[in-house]
């Protein structure tokens, strides 16, 4: 039941910023619209930089801590997050002496940054202090906070400044809530932080997040290339970024859910069980990991166009929805490639296996856009490259996973590839008159009921 609840706050956050999205698209103007995606991507890089590190050390170290050792670990964190705050601080002002960027953009941003670290790494604490339902319940609260925050901003003055500051207003409120339910932060004691835990978390933390780094930086130089040739006014370069938005969400959201729900385990019986129990939990990520996401992939083709008449800009139809399978296809491979093809390496503390796994893809990745875009080619098929190139990059670096001997059932792989096909294939079907969308949407609820069923995922306990 608490699984349940975790994976429902996580579909609901999903939800949330995928109506934040529409619902921006229609308040703020194309330009303004571009501006606060761009603003909000390298924002997540930002965080991704200064506090991933201690997210990916947290989680990994605290997941099997006991005793004395959690408040311990705790605090270390802590003070490394101060830490991580001030050298953040530093890179903005250096930033905004560039004179590029202005100063209420590059203020709210950094704001936004700082505190969804902070509020991201309170919450994983509660989380893998084995208290799910509350850490469950409080990002659905703070995804509450940042739909009605940001809209209010962009209602109230239409800029993307605005919005970034109801952005702002919902993880300060996250981290009130959080702290009334947790008081781990206001309990911190820089006195029993240790210098080695800290040595430690960087080892091993800022090598996984430098991987982190590389892979987010992917679709981040895809934007900025295809925005630079389109002009940051057009609506072929806002149907693309919403797109991008819109899509890289559902992936990132729900594989995020699934490590919440199964990592902790996963590590616990990896340090402290034998080799088949680890295999054994592995598995049952890997196969609620790919059947769930395989799912959604099938989904969102097919359905996406009929969503798109009711929710996207007639202005930014025609680009959002030429660019809507392969952003889908891509994410879904990078997502795996970032997450789950990196579980064994981050079991074995193999950091910087992750880095040279991302930095092949991104440079895979640039010579193709880069070629796609002295060949004039179009955003859709500068995609269909990137995510060939990703493909490739999972074959070539999925060695370590095939060793360490964790397999998904094979027959629940094939049923769950041919299921995701048959749902993605309704995309050809028309959705006029509505009993033929509901025909549609019925054959694909069956579909992954069957697969649910098979695969036993509400009641199975491999993970």
């Amino acid at each position: 039941m608490f699984r349940l609840l975790a994976l429902g706050s996580y579909f609901y956050q999903s939800l949330v910023a995928i109506l934040l999205i529409l619902a921006l698209s229609h308040v703020l103007e194309p330009a303004s619209y571009t501006t606060y995606s761009l603003t909000v991507a390298v924002s997540q890089l930002a965080a991704v930089v200064a506090f991933e590190w201690l997210q990916l050390a947290g989680q990994r170290f605290l997941s099997s801590s006991q005793g004395d050792e959690t408040p311990r670990l705790q605090s270390s964190l802590i003070t490394a997050l101060a830490l991580s705050i001030a050298a953040l601080i530093a890179a903005a002002g250096l930033a905004l002496l560039s004179g590029r960027i202005t100063l209420p953009l590059i203020a709210t941003g950094l704001a936004v940054t700082i505190a969804q670290g902070t509020v991201d790494l309170h919450y994983m604490m509660i989380r893998v202090s084995g208290r799910l339902p509350s850490a469950s319940m409080l990002m659905i609260f703070r995804a509450t906070f940042l739909l009605v925050g940001a809209i209010a901003g962009a209602k109230l003055h239409g800029t993307a400044e605005a919005a970034l500051a109801g952005i702002l207003v919902g993880h300060a409120l996250g981290l009130v809530l959080g702290s009334l339910i947790d008081r781990t932060l206001l309990h911190w004691s820089p006195r029993i932080a240790r210098k080695s835990d800290l040595s430690a978390f960087a080892r091993y933390g800022m090598l996984a997040s430098g991987a982190s780094v590389v892979h987010l930086s992917v679709p981040i130089m895809m934007r900025f290339m295809i925005v630079d040739r389109f002009g940051i006014g057009s609506s072929a370069s806002a149907g693309f970024s919403m797109a991008i938005d819109l899509l890289q969400r559902p992936f990132s959201v729900l594989l995020s859910a699934i490590h919440t729900i199964s990592y902790p385990e996963v590590v616990l019986r990896y340090d402290t069980g034998t080799r088949r129990d680890a295999q054994q939990a592995a598995a049952g990520l890997f196969e609620l990991a790919f059947c769930s996401t395989a799912l959604m992939l099938g989904g969102l083709i097919a359905f996406i166009p009929d969503a798109a008449t009711f929710f996207v800009p007639p202005a930014l139809a025609a680009s959002f929805l030429a660019a809507t399978p392969s952003v889908a296809t891509f994410y879904f491979l990078h997502t795996h490639l970032q997450a789950t093809l990196a579980l064994v390496p981050h079991l074995q503390k193999a950091a910087l296996r992750l880095i040279l796994i991302a930095v092949g893809q991104l440079a895979l990745i640039s010579g193709l856009v880069l070629a796609s875009s002295l060949a004039s080619l179009t955003p859709t098929k500068a995609l269909a490259s990137a995510a060939l190139a990703t493909a490739l990059v999972i074959l070539a670096t999925s060695g370590p996973t095939i060793r360490f001997g964790a397999y998904p059932r094979p027959g629940l792989v094939l049923l769950t590839t041919v299921g995701a096909a048959v749902i993605g294939g309704l995309a050809a079907s028309p959705s006029e008159p509505s009993a033929w969308l509901v025909g549609k949407i019925v054959i694909a609820a069956v579909i992954t009921l069957i697969i649910v069923w098979f695969g036993d995922f509400l009641h199975h306990d491999r993970a």
